[in-house]
């Protein structure tokens, strides 16, 4: 049903083409689809209600962004910011050591599909600037600024505002905002995935060798593919591992127990990702965690599990494989996409 202002104007029709690129910038600055959504829907109703009071000095577009940043900021003063485990402490040295749950009130970092990364440009020449500001690494970066900051960098580094277009929208001064722009930088670098990508070939290459690691039970082989100060990590549990020698030990154990595990290759955060489909007691192959990768030329050397299957609802995987024999084209995980019981590994 479309929302009609009162000079006739169809405002649903004039404001729906931006809400997809709000709820992106939404993720960037809340790290989590769900509450990026909740929020562009109150930011709507607010626009709806206000519209009849817009002027047109500027574009419905830099508005809708105006009442949207507001939004952010505040709903920031609610909510705690979204970590990933190695945000919060050290990692685990000892693989055998019992693996600690987070807390129940522990809100984690979320997956995104990469249908919003597509939400967020429709120019070639920018999706690869637009994917990198998707990527898993740097919206938990933005979660380690201030509100604020985090609002100036998005603004200024990923949509291109100019520093006065910023300022006036947040009410501070040109000065203001390049010191919080400056700040924010200083915070990115160590933080972010600043490795060289692999080639497309490279990629798949690696991609291919990690999926048949799980399909085939084969820790040698995981091994061979991850680099040696290789990370892994698997919210909503607090431990995690920075090595691939602990990364083996840890994961292996589990995979000679679930034995051959069928995987579906799928994208997210514009990353390479797998879910896994291990067999379960009854001898069913459901959805287990989507493993989202981080390549280097030299290998795999980030793999963040999501293991709590709510937070993958939306993405396009099925719960369960019928036929866990099935082919899978592992090369369309590497092509853009347009479109809670908690276990490990």
């Amino acid at each position: 049903m479309s929302i009609t202002t009162d000079n006739g104007e169809d405002f649903a029709q004039l404001a729906e083409p931006f809400r997809r690129e709000l709820v992106a910038y939404g993720y960037r600055m809340l790290g989590s689809v769900d509450d990026a959504e909740e929020v562009v829907q109150d930011v709507y109703l607010d626009a709806w209600r206000a519209y009849d009071r817009f002027e047109g000095r500027s574009s419905l577009r830099t508005w809708l962004y105006a009442i949207a940043t507001r939004a952010f900021l505040k709903a920031l003063e609610r909510r705690k910011r979204r970590p990933l485990p190695s945000d919060l402490h050290a990692p685990e040295t000892d693989p055998t050591a019992r693996v600690l749950a987070g807390h129940a009130h522990l809100a984690w970092l979320q997956p995104a599909p990469d249908s919003l990364l597509a939400a967020t440009t429709s120019d070639p020449a920018t999706v690869v600037a637009a994917r990198d500001t998707m990527r898993l690494a740097f919206i938990a970066a933005l979660q380690l600024l201030s509100p604020q900051q985090r609002a100036v960098l998005i603004l200024r580094e990923v949509l291109g505002w100019s520093a006065a277009e910023v300022a006036a929208l947040l009410d501070l001064t040109v000065a203001a905002v390049n010191s919080a722009l400056q700040r924010a930088r200083t915070h990115l670098p160590a933080a972010t995935d600043s490795l060289a990508q692999p080639s497309e070939q490279g990629q798949r290459e690696l991609l291919d060798r990690y999926v048949a690691a799980f399909q085939e039970a084969d820790v040698d082989a995981l091994l061979a593919v991850l680099t040696e100060d290789a990370r892994y990590e698997m919210p909503p549990f607090l431990t995690w591992f920075d090595s691939s020698a602990a990364i083996g030990a840890f994961l292996g154990a589990h995979m000679r127990g679930f034995g051959k595990t069928p995987v579906i290759p799928t994208t997210a955060n514009g990353q390479p990702a797998v879910a896994l489909y291990p067999a379960n007691r009854d001898g069913q192959h459901r959805l287990h965690a989507l493993h989202v990768l981080t390549l280097t030329p030299h290998g795999v050397g980030r793999i963040v599990a999501f293991m709590d299957t709510d937070m993958l609802r939306r993405f396009d995987l099925p719960e369960q494989l019928p036929n866990p024999n099935t082919v899978i084209d592992v090369g369309a995980a590497l092509r853009p996409k347009e479109a809670a019981a908690h276990r490990h590994p």
